[in-house]
């Protein structure tokens, strides 16, 4: 039974990111907000507001290692293995601006995250000083990709999703987008917990595996079909984008509402592997400008390794 709430939290958990992601979307093309920074910003909280509110439910209920695990495991499945797996059904294009934006401010963010942890607890101040630098950041991003507004939706999408949907349906969706997010992360959380005591595994495998898989899915149906589409850009940005927003966004709101214990175990080893395979994304990247067929099947590789030695 323990386990068809937990299908069931995760269902509803990604059934409410999309909703949210729809009704906000509107309600925002309706505010004048252009495409991109649609895009750019409501999407993009969209893909990781299932992580955002696992962590949230977990920090509250006492439960820190799920939330720092399911941060560090999203950050570790999202290089390794969603973009491995998108890398293996189409070779990645990488431009040099996803190097020197992107790619930088994913280093940065992640030894900043361990430099933070380090001292066995991620203080409020600490993740106040993570939400600013989200902030900067996202501003910096706008101010830079100003000239890419089309490249999400068109002007055209936007006035024709707005004739099609109704005020008061935008908002029905909004509305719940967010109680979904709130139940599912529930009852995620909660069956995610029982299933560590049944099995007697930690909680901190459990947010790593389970947990980080479940919530990284949005990013791994986004990045998929980004990669099927041939559209390669997208899934990098997405993937690299997902990571800066989990470790500012997600940790700086979380420790921001409940201050967050780091077990030894996480600067041991997790984080160890977080910053170590963010850093080994860098040749890979750099390697002609791209990411080779063989070179994703290298990231499902290390994935494996990775699991195997916390199993």
């Amino acid at each position: 039974m323990v386990y068809l709430v937990l299908v069931l939290g995760l269902v509803i958990l990604l059934a409410g990111g999309k909703y949210l992601v729809d009704g906000a979307s509107d309600l925002a093309a309706r505010f004048g907000l252009s495409p991109g920074l649609i895009g750019l910003t409501v999407v993009a909280f969209g893909t990781s507001a299932p992580e955002l509110l696992v962590s949230i439910n977990a920090a509250l209920k006492g439960n820190s290692e799920i939330a720092l695990g399911n941060v560090i495991g999203s950050n570790i499945a999202n290089i390794s293995l969603v973009l491995g797996i998108s890398a293996v059904l189409y070779p990645i294009i990488i431009y040099k601006s996803v190097l020197k934006l992107d790619y930088l401010a994913t280093l940065i963010c992640s030894i900043l995250f361990f430099i933070l942890a380090y001292n066995g607890i991620i203080s409020r101040m600490e993740g106040i000083l993570l939400f600013v630098i989200m902030l900067f950041l996202n501003w910096y991003f706008f101010k830079k990709l100003s000239k890419v507004d089309e490249e999400i939706i068109s002007e055209e999408e936007v006035e024709e999703m707005i004739k099609k949907t109704p005020l008061a349906y935008s908002l029905f969706f909004f509305i719940l987008g967010v109680l979904g997010l709130y139940f599912g992360s529930d009852l995620f959380v909660d069956s995610a917990v029982k299933i560590s005591e049944i099995f007697g595994v930690s909680e901190r495998v459990i947010g790593i595996t389970v947990i980080a898989i479940g919530t990284s899915l949005p990013e791994m149906v986004t990045s998929v079909i980004a990669a099927i589409k041939k559209q390669t850009d997208i899934a990098i940005g997405n993937i690299l984008g997902s990571n800066i927003m989990n470790i500012l966004a997600i940790i700086g709101i979380t420790s921001m509402i409940s201050p967050i214990p780091v077990a030894d175990v996480f600067l041991k080893q997790d984080f160890i592997w977080m910053v170590g395979i963010t850093i080994l994304l860098f040749p890979i990247l750099r390697s002609k400008l791209q990411i080779s067929r063989w070179e994703g099947l290298l990231l499902l590789a290390i994935y494996g390794v990775y699991i195997y030695a916390l199993l």
